[in-house]
């Protein structure tokens, strides 16, 4: 039966102008970016099969072209839709940052930090450099590793901050794993970071663990 054939209520477009696209489950949301299904299948079937080929959304939204284009019923044209879409929304969550006169909404940092760092197959380590009133001066990525551990240079992560006149930072790395939890090392870089940057007076705020659909604060474990 083709979505035109389902009750209005059931149909996703229709779903989500009446209840709003919280409402949706995953699939539903996928199959109104898919737009159509193929031969056979409603485009919240492709949808449902594609999320579970992948393992989720986080997973296929990871995928790279190559492999996103080898799966049924997706190509070049989606692929760049989806980048796209993807790009807007970090960059609208980094709006609502550079809203404020400063960072005073932890939720607000976590967002933006988890829709930048999420969706990697592989570590990376970033940092948000801060004037003294904690306002934003720059996003930046400064190392990239394995599925299990990115390198950190504490003497580059300095050497950026006084490039860019950092008064404060703001640590964070995601964890390919999907767990947010902090390991020990994660904790010992944290605390040498902290020292050398307290030599030139930057304050580390937080260090912030990104996972699957999780975050943690180190600031709020009281590990800072």
């Amino acid at each position: 039966m083709a979505i035109t054939d389902w009750p209005s209520s059931e149909r996703p477009r229709e779903k989500l102008l009446e209840r709003g696209a919280q409402a949706l489950s995953d699939a539903e949301l996928l199959a109104i970016f898919l737009r159509t299904g193929v031969k056979g299948k409603t485009a919240v079937d492709l949808a449902r099969e594609l999320i579970n080929e992948y393992g989720g959304l986080r997973q296929l939204f990871s995928a790279d072209q190559t492999r996103f284009c080898r799966s049924y019923g997706l190509g070049t044209a989606k692929y760049v839709q989806l980048q796209a879409a993807l790009e807007m929304g970090r960059r609208h969550l980094r709006s609502q940052l550079d809203r404020k006169e400063s960072l005073t909404d932890p939720q607000a940092t976590y967002n933006y930090l988890g829709a930048r760092l999420s969706h990697y197959p592989h570590e990376v380590f970033a940092c948000l450099f801060l004037d003294n009133r904690h306002r934003i001066i720059e996003y930046e990525e400064l190392f990239r590793g394995s599925v299990d551990g990115a390198t950190v240079y504490p003497r580059e992560v300095l050497k950026r901050a006084l490039d860019f006149n950092a008064a404060a930072i703001i640590l964070a790395h995601n964890h390919p794993s999907g767990v947010a939890e902090p390991s020990r090392a994660d904790e010992k870089l944290t605390q040498s970071l902290k020292s050398l940057l307290a030599q030139v007076d930057i304050r580390l705020l937080d260090h912030v663990i990104i996972g699957a659909g999780e975050m943690t604060s180190l600031a709020e474990r009281g590990l800072i």
